[in-house]
């Protein structure tokens, strides 16, 4: 089964809200719902989609603003990496407070670790914990279609920033070389800002990775 996905981009900040679905059933999942509730309902309207689950890579106020309405409309469970959930509920901590918008999330519904598969509208997502732009963030594998989704983790050319609360630059390094780097080439990389890349491109060319032990 070949899933499909699109990508909504969504708030000030440009975050790409990923929606992801079974062609045959139309049920999927919304990853990283930042902003703009109605416009990723309108999205989810024109493919016909039924979602059935909330995915976040980490808690962000900019990736987390859209889920509380998009819980009411469609009273899906939320999934959160575990140790992140202190962010969902505190403004100060998912950063929304210094830009004078405090943002609160509803409480998740799961808390998933390191290597855990999530099965979800016939879908197999497996979580692999990637901290170091936040200090519990995750990304999500779907391993059939060579597809990763990895919030602020890695980008085409660049890295996430590490200068907030929870980041840590060294121990986001080590994330991406042993939990991105090990994955084949030709896996597409769905980042949390901007365009879509490859492990393969980012292994060769990302200056924040060459020279390293897996350049």
């Amino acid at each position: 089964m070949a899933t499909k996905v699109h990508t909504v981009v969504v708030g000030p900040f440009a975050v790409n809200c990923y929606l992801l679905w079974n062609p045959q059933s139309l049920e999927g999942l919304i990853i990283d719902p930042g902003a703009e509730p109605d416009e990723i309902v309108q999205e989810i309207d024109q493919f016909e989609i039924t979602p059935r689950a909330i995915l976040l890579t980490h808690g962000h106020g900019d990736h987390i603003a859209a889920v509380a309405d998009l819980k009411k409309i469609y009273d899906v469970p939320l999934y959160v990496g575990r140790g992140e959930e202190p962010l969902l509920a505190d403004p100060g901590a998912n950063i929304s407070a210094f830009f004078d918008h405090p943002i609160v999330a509803p409480k998740a519904d799961h808390s998933v670790g390191d290597e855990e598969v999530i099965r979800v509208a016939g879908i197999d997502l497996t979580v692999l914990a990637t901290p170091g732009h936040t200090s519990a963030g995750v990304s999500y594998l779907e391993q059939e279609a060579g597809r990763l989704f990895c919030g602020d983790t890695l980008f085409a050319g660049s890295i996430g920033r590490t200068d907030l609360a929870g980041g840590d630059f060294e121990q986001l390094i080590i994330s991406i070389q042993t939990k991105i780097l090990t994955l084949p080439d030709s896996v597409m990389v769905y980042p949390g800002h901007g365009p879509q890349t490859t492990v393969g491109t980012e292994r060769r060319s990302n200056p924040f990775l060459i020279g390293g032990h897996y350049a």
